[in-house]
């Protein structure tokens, strides 16, 4: 029961970091601030993401040890469709968090606006469904 609260206040934290993700996605030029905003959202929210998936799977019974094996596992039972699509948004916020380059931060911008922002959407939407199928 206490995974099963787990993961549903997981879900409130990724829907608060999701909606401000979608404010700062709503501007279409943003400058150097805004998309570092952007991007900051994006990580926080690809972090609980990530979490949110680690801790619904823990209350199903599997053991998940990492945000790869999460994003893995979630992807084998059939959670989420864009397992690569995830794999590399990781390997995307690990390059922004320790460094800022002007290119890769555009470059980064563009993919969380084409490839990132649908599967977080996507996510946000099966959690939902789940979130009401437990009240």
């Amino acid at each position: 029961m206490d995974q099963d609260i787990r993961w549903q206040q997981r879900y409130q934290q990724f829907t608060k970091s999701y909606n401000l993700l979608l404010t700062a996605l709503a501007i279409e030029n943003p400058n150097d601030v805004e998309r570092a905003g952007l991007i900051q959202f994006f990580e926080m929210t690809l972090e609980l993401g990530w979490k949110l998936l680690k801790d619904y799977q823990e209350a199903e019974g599997y053991t998940i040890t990492s945000p790869r094996h999460a994003i893995k596992q979630a992807f084998q039972s059939g959670l989420i469709e864009q397992g690569h699509d995830w794999l590399q948004a990781l390997a995307d916020r690990n390059l922004t968090t320790h460094t800022y380059n002007e290119n890769t931060a555009r470059q980064v911008e563009k993919d969380i606006r084409e490839k990132y922002s649908p599967f977080l959407r996507e996510l946000n939407a099966i959690f939902l469904e789940k979130s009401q199928a437990t009240t």
